[in-house]
């Protein structure tokens, strides 16, 4: 049995239970046949005695029987007896030979040798003293008879019946397994021409299999993903270690080959200490963002205090306390991973300062409007030619790379992909010569509080920030 296909061994299951419940279906029958057949028996021996009563009378101390009366109909003999019990009219069926005593209204079963009657029995008063008795006797019916017909019947038919539900069992399985079918044949095609890019695509639906298909669609888009972002993460890597590697190897080869002095010794090993910290955060901030495009570092939502996080975040950061500005209301909470958000933050007030003026400043507002929770990042910098705004999102784009040395180009990716991970988007207005003000626009949670007062944090003097609007 374990051989054979699943649509298989289902029809031949369904062909097995048909047969158990067509003969618990036969065996019902013949057990119900015997009791209707006693039944209607027994309702014609009454009707047919009860006619043959209604035509019975005595006139002048004679009995007298109506046109209507009939010793025999329908396998009911009808017989007359006195009150002595003898026989007056009718004559006994030959096999019934017991001595049956009178029971008026009452239909019974007696048995006469091998053979079984129903008798009825009905008195008819003539007077106070005088009447007759009236006695209907029928053979009781043969249920062996019944019975071997019936099992003759069934015989001939269950062959029959029974390929039939082997058949229907059969095309019913086949085409209930039908997008079973397509699942593994779809399933096998990817597998041969290594395209996780193809789905099942079976119509949605309630049933069984259509939640199988629509979970295996998204098991290949989570592949697809997956392996895209391993392409991804192989290829970046190589690209840009491929520099700080050849700087190493460089650095090595030229203290091999040639006597160094002990500062020419160390600065070369302080190239190398620097090379090796680039590769180390580049493979940190690789990993970082395939693992947020896997969904594999979780997104832990919470209600945050943005007043909170920005003064901590701020007491963080390496940086001029007087060069930054922090202005936030006071009370206003999103719902975000905290970690994440003064990610996105620290990557962006990093940004502000490297790209600024070298004696530049960094605002941190925060705001409600409408829906939305606005956290602004602005700075005095050099700002960003209108043609290069869209590209900055890219892996590893570097609007000034000469400004940008020792960065990776990935801040700013990780960023939009924060902002994503919150149901949020970023967007960006920057003027050359005035500065930018990055925007990360977050969902308000429905019960937070109005914006408050605006509380500005900074511990020098500073001006105000630059208008990019």
């Amino acid at each position: 049995m374990r051989k054979l296909s699943v649509k298989t061994r289902i029809a031949v299951w369904l062909t097995l239970l048909m047969g158990l419940l067509a003969a618990l279906l036969l065996a019902f029958l013949l057990s119900v046949s015997k009791v209707v057949a006693v039944r209607t028996a027994m309702s014609q021996l009454a009707q047919t005695v009860r006619s043959n009563l209604s035509h019975t009378a005595m006139l002048n101390g004679r009995l007298e029987l109506g046109s209507g009366f009939d010793f025999y109909q329908d396998g009911v003999t009808t017989l007359i007896y006195s009150r002595d019990k003898a026989l007056l009219a009718g004559q006994l069926p030959a096999s019934f030979t017991v001595e049956e005593a009178f029971q008026n209204g009452l239909t019974r079963m007696v048995s006469a040798g091998a053979e079984q009657y129903l008798v009825l029995d009905l008195w008819l008063p003539m007077g106070w003293e005088n009447g007759v008795w009236l006695r209907g006797v029928m053979e009781a019916p043969e249920n062996r008879r019944l019975m071997f017909k019936l099992l003759l019947v069934a015989l001939i038919i269950m062959p029959a019946f029974m390929a039939s539900a082997a058949l229907g069992s059969y095309r019913i399985a086949k085409r209930a397994f039908r997008p079973l079918d397509s699942i593994t044949a779809t399933a096998a095609s990817i597998n041969e021409a290594q395209d996780l890019s193809r789905r099942i695509g079976l119509p949605p639906g309630k049933d069984e299999f259509s939640q199988l298909a629509a979970a295996f669609d998204q098991l290949l888009q989570r592949l697809e993903r997956s392996f895209e972002s391993e392409k991804q993460f192989t290829a970046d890597a190589s690209h840009e270690l491929r520099t700080p590697v050849s700087i190493i190897t460089g650095a090595c080869e030229y203290a091999e080959r040639y006597d160094e002095t002990g500062e020419e010794r160390q600065e070369t090993i302080a190239m190398i200490h620097r090379q090796a910290d680039k590769m180390s955060q580049l493979i940190s901030q690789l990993m970082s963002m395939t693992r947020l495009e896997q969904g594999t570092e979780p997104v832990r939502l919470e209600r945050v205090s943005l007043d909170k996080l920005l003064r901590s975040l701020c007491g963080e950061l390496a940086c001029d306390p007087s060069r930054l500005v922090l202005e936030v209301p006071n009370g206003l909470t999103v719902e975000a991973d905290p970690s994440l958000l003064a990610r996105l933050l620290r990557n962006l007030v990093e940004n502000g300062f490297k790209y600024g003026r070298p004696d530049g400043h960094v605002w941190i507002s925060a705001a409600k409007e409408g829906g939305e929770v606005l956290l602004e990042v602005r700075d005095d910098g050099m700002g960003i030619p209108s043609g290069q705004q869209d590209k900055i999102w890219q892996r590893f784009y570097r609007a000034d790379p000469a400004r940008g040395e020792g960065g990776t180009g990935l801040g700013l990716s990780i960023v939009r992909q924060i902002a994503q991970l919150h149901g949020g988007y970023m967007t960006l207005e920057s003027v050359p010569r005035v500065g930018s003000a990055f925007t990360l626009h977050l969902p308000a949670p429905e019960d937070a509080a109005d914006q408050g007062s605006p509380i500005k944090f900074q511990t020098g003097k500073t001006p105000g920030g630059p208008s990019v609007s």
